[in-house]
C-alpha cells in the first residue's frame, strides 16, 4: 500500500510540475528577413562582383534555411546558382561563414557533416544576423576563389547593416 501511495505521490508531482510548464509556455517572436531586405542584399552582392569583373549567382536563405531570392548572373557557369543555395544554406545552418565550416571539414574530414543534404564545403556565404542571431544567410558563387564570393557577400551585409536592427 505504501508503495502505492508513493507511486501515485510521483506521478502527481510530475503532472503538477509539466502542468506548470505549459502554463507559462509562450510563442516565440522571431525576426525574418523581409523580401525588400532579401532582394537589396542579393542585388548588392550582385553588383559588388560585377563591378569587379565576376560574373556570380547569389542566393538569399532565411531563418529556416528557405532560399528567399535568388539571382543567376548572365555568362555564368549553370552549376553556380545550386552553389550559392548550398553555400548559404551550410552557412545558415551552421551559423558560420560557409569557409570557416570548410576549415572544419578539412581539420576533419570524417565528419559527417559535410553529407547532409544542401550543405557544401566552400568558402562564399556568410551568416546574416540580427545582433547575435543568425536570422539567414548569402551565399555567391562564380568568382575565381571563395573569398571573392565572401568579399561580394560581405559587402551586400555591410550595406544592409540598417536594416538589419
Amino acid at each position: 500500500m505504501k508503495s502505492r501511495f508513493v507511486t501515485i505521490a510521483a506521478g502527481l508531482l510530475a503532472a503538477s510540475c509539466f502542468s506548470l510548464s505549459v502554463a507559462r509556455a509562450e510563442l516565440l517572436t522571431l525576426k525574418a528577413i523581409s523580401t525588400p531586405i532579401a532582394l537589396n542584399i542579393a542585388q548588392t552582392a550582385y553588383d559588388a562582383c560585377l563591378s569587379q569583373g565576376y560574373h556570380v549567382s547569389v542566393t538569399v536563405v532565411g531563418l529556416e534555411g528557405q532560399p528567399l531570392v535568388s539571382l543567376r548572373g548572365d555568362n555564368t557557369s549553370p552549376h553556380t546558382i545550386e552553389n550559392s543555395l548550398r553555400k548559404a544554406y551550410t552557412s545558415r545552418t551552421f551559423r558560420v561563414p560557409s569557409g570557416e565550416f570548410a576549415q572544419r571539414v578539412k581539420d576533419n574530414p570524417t565528419s559527417g557533416q559535410v553529407h547532409l543534404a544542401n550543405v557544401v564545403a566552400a568558402q562564399g556565404a556568410l551568416p546574416i544576423k540580427t545582433g547575435d542571431t543568425v536570422i539567414g544567410a548569402v551565399g555567391v558563387s562564380g568568382a575565381p576563389g571563395g573569398e571573392k564570393d565572401e568579399a561580394c557577400a560581405k559587402a551586400a551585409i555591410d550595406k544592409a547593416t540598417d536594416q538589419l536592427k
